[in-house]
Parts: structure tokens; C-alpha cells; sequence
């Protein structure tokens, strides 16, 4: 009687393990869901600014790229030194919050830390701001990917055969220096070059690298234009937004359009892709003006 009640209780610690495991197998998305409720931007707004500080964020900039919906861009003292303790790691130096009004309800999202730093190939696992984001803001469901995807795929992800992968970034300009680099950049933004506005800026802990989010408010690239065709879920990905260039040394880069949308839309179809298919060049010569070229 003994063996068999110890044997039960074996099973059950086996089945136990199982399900965790199951529920936890390594699979991400894009995006992390930390509320849905009744109100308005105004209501929410605040009190979602407070926690994240609260938390240990500072908030870099703002963004409200068309009528109801408002994006903080977010870092704090862990991302910035991860980020300078990867290559080309400056682009996961941000998470971006969203509020999004969608029937009757404000949607509080946010980039999944998990998910960036496997697709920008970062050097930690996102844990550390995953945790804290939670308690910020909390995290009711990720979403943005059905089924998700794994670390393996996601380092060496893009979104078909011969499309662009991570590292198949575009270089924008080069200058004398990095400091000459920011300056040109900031220059230019500032003239709206290229229709676009700056939005931050954060600068990685321990190298040479800025990263400069923008608005995009005109031509095929334009914000609203993309996100208009491609934001049509239940779940909105209005933290896909804003746009960024990185000042990595001496010259600025930008993530290859093809492989940056679509790593916020990884279910895109290619239908709906090819309905936005001027955005990537668009968006590369809004961002070659606004770098100083």
C-alpha cells in the first residue's frame, strides 16, 4: 500500500512537471498584454506613467501617432548596460508601451523583453525587464504570434527566404565621429528632414552607441499609412511604433524595413504585406534624409 501511494504521488509530481513545462517551453511573442479596461487615454495615461517609474523606468520619450493611441518608449540602467554588452545591442535599449482605444476599452501593451532580446540577438534573455514591466503594468497574455516562436528561430529570424535578417541592417551615413554622427542626426530631425521628427534618444552604457526613435509622418513609410493596413487584430500592436535609427561608432543604421515590420507582424500575410510593399523603401529614404545624407 505504501508503494503504490508512493508511486501515485511519483506520477502525479511527473505529470505536474510536465504541465509546467508545457506551459513554459520557450516559445515568444512580440508583444505582452498588461491590461485591457474600460476608459480613455486621459483616465489611463498618468497612472501608467507613474508605474513604470515607480518601477525603476525612465521614460525617454512620447509618442501619439493618430487618434487614440499614445506610446511611451522606456529604459532603464539594465537595459542600457545588456545593451552595450551585445553587438549592434543599442536597438534593445527601449521597450515601447502602448495605451490603444479600441471599442470601449484601453489596451496597456508593450514590447515582450523576451522576444527582443533573442530577435536583436542580445546577450541576456529579457527576464530581468520582463519581471519588472509586470509589475508595472502586469501581463494578462503575450500576443502578436499564434504559436509563437523559439530563441533558435527567433536569433536567425526573418520573415521568408531571401528577405533580410537582423544583421542585414542598412547603413545610412558616416561621419568623423560618433559624437558628429548624433549631431547630424539630431540636425536634421530637427529641419524635419525626410518628414520625420525625433522622438528620443538613449545612449547604451559602456560604447559608442545612440539610439534615436523617430515619427514618420508622410509618404508610403508614414506611421499611419503602415500601421493602417497592417494593425487590423483585436490585439493591437501600436507598440510596433515609433521607428528607430541606431549610432553605432561612426555611422547610422537602421534595421532593414522588410525585417523590422515583419518582426512585429510575424503572421502577416503576404497578401497583406505586398499591400505595403513601397513602406521598407520609403521608410529608408524618409531615415537617409533624417540621418544627414
Amino acid at each position: 500500500m505504501r508503494k503504490t501511494a508512493l508511486g501515485w504521488l511519483f506520477f502525479s509530481f511527473l505529470v505536474a512537471c510536465s504541465a509546467a513545462m508545457a506551459a513554459n517551453d520557450g516559445r515568444f511573442s512580440p508583444f505582452t498584454l498588461g491590461s485591457s479596461s474600460a476608459g480613455t487615454l486621459a483616465d489611463k495615461l498618468d497612472g501608467v506613467r507613474n508605474a513604470l517609474q515607480q518601477n525603476g523606468f525612465q521614460i525617454a520619450g512620447e509618442y501619439a501617432p493618430y487618434d487614440g493611441a499614445h506610446i511611451l518608449i522606456v529604459s532603464n540602467d539594465g537595459m542600457r548596460k545588456a545593451a552595450g554588452n551585445s553587438d549592434m545591442g543599442g536597438y534593445g535599449a527601449a521597450v515601447r508601451v502602448a495605451l490603444t482605444e479600441s471599442e470601449g476599452q484601453v489596451q496597456v501593451s508593450y514590447t515582450s523583453p523576451a522576444w527582443m532580446a533573442q530577435v536583436y540577438r542580445m546577450a541576456n534573455d529579457g527576464s530581468a525587464v520582463a519581471n519588472s514591466l509586470k509589475a508595472a503594468l502586469g501581463a494578462e497574455k503575450d500576443f502578436g504570434s499564434e504559436g509563437g516562436r523559439t530563441a533558435d528561430n527567433l536569433r536567425k529570424y526573418h520573415y521568408m527566404m531571401f528577405m533580410p535578417y537582423f544583421d542585414d541592417q542598412v547603413t545610412l551615413a558616416e561621419y568623423g565621429s560618433h559624437q558628429e554622427a548624433v549631431t547630424a542626426v539630431n540636425d536634421a530631425l530637427a529641419a524635419g528632414k525626410g518628414g520625420a521628427s525625433k522622438v528620443y534618444q538613449i545612449d547604451v552604457d559602456g560604447k559608442d552607441e545612440t539610439l534615436i526613435g523617430v515619427a514618420l509622418k508622410q509618404g508610403d513609410g508614414a506611421d499611419a499609412t503602415v500601421m493602417g493596413v497592417t494593425d487590423s487584430g483585436a490585439l493591437k500592436h501600436t507598440a510596433h511604433l515609433p521607428y528607430e535609427m541606431l549610432v553605432s561608432g561612426n555611422k547610422v543604421y537602421m534595421l532593414h524595413g522588410k525585417f523590422r515590420i515583419a518582426q512585429s507582424f510575424p503572421d502577416l500575410t503576404m497578401g497583406t504585406f505586398m499591400k505595403i510593399s513601397a513602406a521598407p523603401d520609403a521608410i529608408e529614404v524618409s531615415l537617409r534624409a533624417a540621418a544627414g545624407k
